[in-house]
């Protein structure tokens, strides 16, 4: 006989999903401030930025850390080992990608930032707020109505970036010759762009698990 979950074990699983939007939490964090340094962009105090960017994408590590060993202790999950393991890994990555923006600025020595870089820093932001739409509804995925327009939203939203940087690649070589800075600004367009790919991966995921679960 099939017998409902009990409360105690609905709400244990239900702490996996608060794991999940718990690291996009952070992600989200990471993207505001990418957008208010980008805003307020200031090459000398680059280094007091990363510190800041570093200590957030610690403590998303630290959350991807202890899902991982409650999922070493627990005999039953919610969604399959893997998809837990492949999700939080994918969540943890956008954090990482948006802290990777600020290291190529500092590195390349980015002293006066180009216009593009705030309308990226800007989708990046719209996709993670998506992110955190889909992640509440993610627990709900079996009967929701809704999940499949929150994915399809981020999958737009990563074609808006990434015709942002076809554009902003055709404009940097249309007006500069220089080749230090053609290899900066190309590097960093490239580590925008892969944020945007990154939010994507997270809603992959989700929509493997639902289409593992239908």
């Amino acid at each position: 006989t099939n017998r409902e979950p009990s409360k105690m074990t609905r709400k244990r699983d239900y702490l996996y999903f608060e794991m999940f939007q718990e690291g996009v939490r952070y992600a989200m964090e990471a993207a505001a401030l990418l957008h208010r340094d980008l805003e307020h962009f200031d090459s000398s105090g680059l280094d007091e930025q990363i510190d800041a960017m570093h200590q957030l994408e610690h403590q998303a590590d630290l959350t991807k850390h202890q899902a991982m060993e409650k999922l070493i202790r627990e005999f039953i999950t919610p969604l399959e080992r893997e998809d837990i393991l492949s999700l939080t890994s994918a969540i943890d990555d956008v954090t990482d990608s948006i802290e990777d923006v600020l290291l190529r600025l500092y590195m390349f020595n980015i002293r006066t930032l180009r216009p593009d870089a705030l309308e990226f820093s800007k989708i990046i932001t719209d996709c993670c707020h998506a992110l955190l739409d889909l992640m509440e509804e993610f627990p709900n995925f079996r009967k929701s109505k809704s999940i499949k327009d929150k994915i399809i939203e981020i999958n737009h939203l990563e074609e808006v970036g990434d015709k942002l940087y076809t554009e902003a690649i055709h404009r940097l070589h249309t007006e500069q010759t220089e080749a230090a800075t053609l290899l900066a600004w190309t590097t960093i367009y490239e580590r925008f762009e892969k944020c945007c790919d990154r939010c994507e991966d997270v809603a992959d995921s989700v929509e493997l698990v639902i289409l593992k679960n239908s």
